[in-house]
């Protein structure tokens, strides 16, 4: 079933003008369908906050569960926020203490940009910490996205990421290993997921704390572990909800860092991106940027219209499906709780 618009969001009619099915609140009253609560803390920056909304809200209204599904989006202090975003949050999303007082049956963590080497030391972990704290005694479930499993890992597992050599940027082929685990059922035995980061939490540690790696690969390492008990508590370490043009938009990025000497070397391609076509592109777009900045001329578009209609989209429907079998296993759990969070 849908998701149920109970709140002027904009994301809502951004997700029908893209085909999504969405209720309007009149409309789901008058349905006798269960309700899902999902809370979503986005902790992304102001940049990427609303594209991020949107893109967690498809995954979840994405589900086939015979449920209608209110997403209630809130943050958290200590993120850096322009007046603007802050306007935006003020107005559309709630406050933690909104979130405690009316509940959620689930509850989606996005990830976050840093500015120090240790989490801990973060202006949001204190906050953070406190909603972890309230969300494990009562929420069903934690989903947790790249920078978020990293902090939830060392504050509950004392496990600590390891800078890599380089970033891992692109997109990588996984298995599954597990086929039997139900958050696994019915999906891709294999199938590619979208990295961005500097850090790595490695299997080891995992295993040693008692939590089981479903997902991981070769080059990329662990994607997705859950915690001893099987289901409270799921680890992205890459980035499944991302859209098809969300590693070029973050190309488009770094190259204008490299424009506004912010960064030394011009960006490379994300790993396994890019077709030969779409490489071709880009290296006539470096030679021409490299050019026009040493002739100091006019520095020419990015050639986004050009490089998007050439990229593939090989994660997303596996992605739907984990987070469809995520649903279910929340959808069962919380039935037997009672009463329900109210929108």
């Amino acid at each position: 079933m849908p998701l149920v618009e109970h709140n002027a969001l904009p994301a809502f009619e951004k997700l029908r003008q893209h085909g999504e099915k969405v209720l309007t609140l009149e409309q789901a009253v008058h349905q006798d369908i269960r309700e899902l609560h999902v809370g979503l803390l986005n902790m992304m920056p102001d940049a990427a906050l609303v594209a991020t909304e949107i893109q967690f809200m498809r995954l979840v209204g994405g589900s086939n569960q015979i449920v209608q599904f209110f997403i209630h989006p809130f943050t958290v202090h200590g993120l850096p926020r322009s007046a603007q975003t802050q306007e935006y949050i003020d107005r559309y999303y709630r406050t933690f203490e909104q979130i405690q007082e009316s509940g959620l049956d689930a509850l989606i963590i996005t990830g976050a940009n840093v500015s120090t080497p240790s989490l801990d030391q973060e202006p949001f972990w204190t906050p953070l910490s406190e909603v972890i704290a309230w969300a494990q005694g009562h929420v069903t479930s934690v989903l947790c996205s790249c920078l978020a499993s990293h902090a939830l890992l060392k504050l509950l597992y004392h496990i600590d990421r390891e800078p890599m050599p380089d970033k891992l940027w692109g997109v990588f082929p996984h298995r599954i290993a597990d086929r039997e685990h139900r958050l696994l059922r019915d999906i891709n035995t294999r199938f590619d997921v979208p990295h961005s980061r500097w850090n790595a939490i490695h299997r080891e540690p995992l295993e040693r704390a008692g939590l089981t790696i479903l997902i991981d690969s070769d080059v990329a390492g662990v994607h997705l572990a859950v915690s001893p008990d099987q289901h409270s508590l799921v680890f992205f370490q890459g980035h499944p909800e991302y859209d098809t043009n969300s590693l070029l938009k973050e190309y488009k990025r770094e190259i204008n860092l490299f424009v506004d000497g912010k960064r030394d070397d011009y960006p490379p391609h994300p790993e396994n991106y890019f077709d030969e076509d779409a490489s071709t592109i880009a290296e006539r777009y470096k030679a021409a940027v490299v050019r026009a900045l040493n002739e100091g001329e006019a520095l020419p578009s990015f050639p986004e219209a050009h490089l998007e209609p050439l990229l593939d989209n090989t994660w997303r429907d596996t992605t739907k499906s984990i987070v469809n079998n995520w649903l279910g296993l929340v959808y069962e759990r919380s039935a037997y709780e009672a009463p329900h969070p109210q929108p």
